[in-house]
């Protein structure tokens, strides 16, 4: 009978180095550049308890016939940390709890178990927890990619490479169940170990590399909103709407036209003087709580500068533009506010124009938006104003 081509105590010797060599690396990023350090330790963690749990089971392996569970508890630590990492990552809540009574409940009950490594048993449970704790961070990994704007086809691509992992760890248990009786521990020299070996030092190897890229991609991210965001209240900044309402514009050549709403809060330099500029702030910062509600995932919400903002509605028509204001307003007028128990009225001022075929730039529909503005201040403030096209001009 012909062994096996590889040797699995080789293939198991180069986890262990592949799995030492990423937890260095791991906890250099945490420790260098300082970015979701939480995350990286967590990952030099899980790389560090699985490179120990295969040296602890060949080690003994040598020595002794018995086994040793707590290199069991080893792995599914290993897997409980990728499961926390993955939400750190995305600077969300880690089921810190749930993840550690898992790991402890399966490894006391593994522990408790006597028919070894190869029996049925130690397999469901052992390789069905990590399985699922995998398949639970590709699903944590999804909903990262969710929140960050990729649609749900790319985001199941992006997680796929976890997905793969909880499957290849299931595949032994399911292995167990197909051939009851006849599977062997990962050292033993078959064709399915040495398949499994070979696929878990590829899967090691692509994990850590798409977690590194997990993690520059959410560094590229940042930088990117850094440039398109006002700081103060997360909206868009000049630059960005500027962009955005160039591409509307563009559009207008197919007959997509747009409207832009432009609002500026009322007596904001009084509400400075009276209360603070730290009032100011935090009134501009409810100003934009109240009024994103009010807008479609395409429309866009910017600052311009000071108390004044800016609303791009693609799409959208005067009469549609002035319904959006006009809730915008009621809401805002409704809106309580008060700072240090010192009640304000907060409101704003609208104006509004829509584009037209006839416009050059979007500059010129930013100028009737602004003139509409003026007639709203000087009609005493908390109004919508709207300069319209003559008939023939409008698209």
């Amino acid at each position: 009978m012909n062994l096996p081509p590889t040797d699995p105590v080789t293939l198991i010797a180069s986890l262990v180095v592949l799995f030492s060599i990423a937890a260095v690396v791991w906890l250099m990023i945490a420790g260098g550049l300082r970015e979701s350090p939480w995350a990286c330790a967590s990952l030099a963690g899980a790389n560090a308890a699985l490179g120990a749990s295969f040296l602890v089971h060949e080690a003994l392996g040598l020595v002794s016939s018995t086994h040793a569970w707590w290199s069991d508890l080893l792995s599914l630590l290993a897997f409980g940390l990728v499961r926390l990492a993955v939400p750190l990552i995305g600077e969300r809540p880690a089921p810190w709890r749930s993840v550690f009574v898992a790991v402890v409940v399966v490894g006391v009950v593994i522990s408790t178990l006597t028919g070894g490594p190869e029996s049925l048993p130690h397999k469901l449970l052992l390789y069905g927890g990590m399985g699922a704790l995998a398949l639970l961070s590709a699903l944590d990994a999804w909903r990262l990619m969710r929140a960050r704007g990729l649609n749900a086809r790319a985001a199941l691509v992006l997680a796929s490479p976890l997905v793969i992992v909880g499957l290849l760890l299931l595949a032994r248990p399911a292995e167990a169940l197909l051939a009851p009786g006849r599977t062997d521990d990962i050292d033993a020299a078959n064709a399915f170990n040495i398949a499994w070996l070979w696929a878990s030092l590829v899967l090691a190897l692509l994990i850590n590399g798409w977690i590194a890229f997990l993690l520059l991609m959410k560094l590229v991210l940042e930088i990117r909103r850094l440039t398109e965001r006002d700081p103060l209240t997360d909206a868009l900044n000049r630059r960005a709407l500027s962009e955005a309402v160039d591409l509307e514009h563009s559009r207008q050549m197919r007959g997509l036209g747009y409207a832009l709403v432009l609002l500026d809060m009322d007596r904001f330099k009084q509400l400075n003087d009276t209360l603070g500029h730290a009032a100011g702030d935090a009134a501009l910062k409810a100003l934009v709580a109240v009024v994103r509600p009010c807008l479609r995932e395409v429309d866009q919400l910017a600052r311009l500068g000071g108390e004044e903002f800016c609303v791009l509605l693609p799409h959208t028509g005067i009469a549609g533009a002035a319904l959006v204001a006009e809730r915008m307003r009621a809401l805002l007028a409704a809106h309580p506010f008060a700072w240090e128990g010192q009640a304000w009225g907060l409101t704003a001022s609208f104006g509004i124009a829509e584009s037209a075929s006839v416009d050059d730039s979007a500059a010129e529909v930013l100028k009737r938006a602004d003139q509409a503005l003026y007639r709203a201040k000087a009609q005493g403030r908390n109004v919508v104003q709207a300069v319209e096209l003559e008939p023939a001009t409008r698209p």
